[in-house]
């Protein structure tokens, strides 16, 4: 007797349910590798071209960064929805669900896109940007931002290539993008295209120009290989079951990260008033920061994707141990990482400004950044518990906690502490981010003790017969 689509949706989710999250977590790990050089690749071009535009592109990709967070409002809540739909066998509302994402994104994106276009100097001011790099800030943004919607859709598909367990696909189209940006960026700065005299305009054409390509590959595997279809026979009648749905985890789903970010565009703000050597070595500290959470955000990544089956199909045990085993060893590898970063500083920070004539410049820099990532340490230990207990929680359908923690722990920290500390006391980047490692370790608290106490239960956004509020087993 053939299976029913179904049948065939709860096969499918079984085999997620049992593969290893390591399957899962290595395209992430490298998709979430190139995605990150992606960014930094025109920041790290730029840097042997000019220091000026390193800022320039560093403020501008603040803003860009913040404005994309109200894509995940949809993206974020499809993918606790589609996973917990594919982990209860329930297929009919699949398609659904992937156009009114799609589809609402889009139109969102559209909007924003020519926001950025019309408002790049209102919004640079708003970030105190300095005079001498507003003109490469504006026409990078209005370049990027002007194509922001194909980012929008592209994060979107990737959701969805994650949620049905095809994590591989995302790290193939990130692979492509990465390659064509990189070789426009070297046409444009160092190569044939040098004598345009671009510069950060170059870049931004050549950013853009990537995320087109990847997008085009993004639809071709997304109909091919996850077997999704779009029409607009999906929004008629329009689905407000599953608008409101995706809404009502969507919006404090993306309100942790929007906090996020506009705590660090304040904290960005604080760091404008210190000068050069201060933004520009937040912008260095970051990049090397960021690699020491890939691993856990990779890992966590692919454990909200079991997460979310396990809930759907009322496993909330078997998604309670699998947490807390990616949580060990998520917290010694990342730590791990931090440690390296900031033994090999004074060499990494060192090529970053090894711009010929500004030695006096690069000494000053290498010397922070050194100080920067020995306080990055501290910091790992509470993020990595943030990056994978939150998507954990997120996934099982408990969204609202992490927002309102997250709201009170980094405005208070981060904002205030920062502002505090670094301005007021005068203890400068340091202060800041001494203040930022105790937002993250704050929250990485809480959430570890919310988890354990097993509030999450009983979340799911679809119910099944084994969906019933049990208690943790007092071993874990």
């Amino acid at each position: 007797m053939p299976k029913s689509p179904s049948d065939v949706v709860r096969q499918g989710s079984d085999e997620i349910l049992h593969t290893s999250v390591f399957r899962l977590a290595w395209p992430i790990f490298v998709q979430a590798l190139l995605a990150m050089f992606l960014g930094y690749a025109d920041t790290l071009m730029l840097s042997g071209y000019n220091q000026t535009a390193v800022g320039a592109i560093g403020n501008a990709n603040q803003i860009l960064g913040f404005l994309t967070l109200a894509f995940t409002i949809i993206s974020s809540a499809s993918g606790v929805v589609v996973a917990q739909y594919l982990g209860a066998g329930q297929k009919d509302k699949i398609n659904q669900i992937y156009t009114v994402c799609i589809a609402f994104n889009l139109v969102l994106s559209l909007g924003i896109s020519l926001l950025v276009f019309v408002g790049s100097d209102l919004l640079m001011t708003l970030l105190h940007t300095p005079a001498e790099m507003m003109d490469d800030a504006r026409q990078y943004m209005r370049i990027v931002g002007g194509f922001i919607f194909t980012q929008a859709v592209m994060d979107t598909l990737s959701r969805i290539f994650q949620s049905n367990g095809k994590t591989v696909y995302g790290m193939v189209i990130s692979l492509g993008m990465n390659i064509l940006n990189v070789g426009g960026n070297y046409l444009f700065l160092y190569g044939p295209l040098r004598s345009l005299g671009l510069g950060a305009s170059g870049v931004a054409v050549s950013t853009t120009c990537s995320r087109v390509v990847g997008l085009a590959a993004a639809f071709v595997f997304f109909r091919f290989f996850v077997h999704g279809h779009l029409s607009v026979k999906y929004l008629h009648p329009f689905p407000k079951d599953i608008f409101l749905t995706l809404l009502r985890l969507g919006i404090p789903t993306a309100g942790e990260n929007i906090s996020y970010y506009v705590s660090q565009l304040f904290v960005t703000g604080f760091v404008n008033t210190l000068g050069i050597v201060a933004i520009n070595t937040k912008i260095y500290a970051g990049i090397l920061s960021n690699f020491a959470y890939l691993y856990s955000i990779s890992v966590a990544m692919a454990t909200t994707i079991i997460v979310g089956h396990a809930v759907g199909a009322g496993e909330y045990d078997f998604a309670y141990r699998r947490v807390n085993k990616t949580m060990r060893s998520a917290l010694v590898i990342s730590v791990l990482i931090a440690c390296c970063n900031y033994l090999l500083s004074p060499v990494t920070f060192g090529l970053f400004t090894a711009n010929p004539g500004t030695q006096d410049l690069a000494a000053q820099i290498v010397t922070l950044g050194r100080q920067i990532m020995l306080i990055a340490v501290f910091l790992e230990m509470g993020r990595t518990s943030n990056l994978v207990i939150i998507n954990s929680l997120k996934a099982a359908g408990d969204v609202k906690f992490p927002t309102y923690l997250g709201i009170v722990a980094m405005w208070s920290c981060s904002v205030v502490g920062g502002y505090v500390l670094g301005i007021v006391c005068g203890y400068g980047l340091r202060g800041i981010w001494v203040a930022l490692a105790a937002d993250e370790i704050i929250r990485g608290i809480i959430v570890a003790i919310r988890w354990r106490r097993g509030t999450w239960r009983g979340k799911s956004v679809v119910k099944t017969a084994g969906a019933e509020d049990t208690a943790p087993t007092a071993q874990e």
